[in-house]
């Protein structure tokens, strides 16, 4: 993938995306990210999610992130390396729902240390999208 705030070239799209569905990024998150299509799924939210932090796309986090909850802005880690994602669990989120759960676990590196968070997130729909809520507490 690119550098952080890069231009992605067409080689970066082909290649595999970030968050684990074995497609090119072209194919998967990257119409999301660009604002070309909407996730149809909690899950498909987070795994776009997942992916914008591995290429440094905060720009669509915050606009994937509910209005009430949104930080007024974000900063990305740039010594953070994403480098997978496993979703551990999901609940309700489909096409027809309009709220959903997603557990997952991210893993990356940082200084040269692999690391990973665990999270359950919460993603409801607002204007007829799926968007992140919050993480629930534990």
């Amino acid at each position: 993938m690119a550098k952080r705030g890069a231009r992605r070239s067409a080689a970066d799209e082909m290649q595999p995306c970030p968050c684990g569905t074995g497609l090119p990024y072209a194919d998967c998150c990257a119409p999301a990210h660009r604002g070309a299509s909407a996730a149809p799924t909690a899950e498909a939210l987070m795994r776009s999610r997942y992916s914008a932090f591995a290429v440094g796309d905060a720009d669509y986090l915050l606009r994937s992130w509910h209005s009430r909850t949104r930080p007024a802005r974000l900063r990305l880690d740039p010594g953070t390396r994403w480098t997978g994602l496993e979703i551990l669990e999901t609940d309700r989120g489909g096409l027809f729902d309009t709220a959903g759960t997603v557990a997952f676990r991210a893993h990356y590196r940082e200084a040269g240390r692999p690391g990973s968070l665990t999270e359950h997130s919460r993603f409801v729909r607002e204007d007829g999208r799926w968007v992140y809520l919050d993480a629930q507490p534990d």
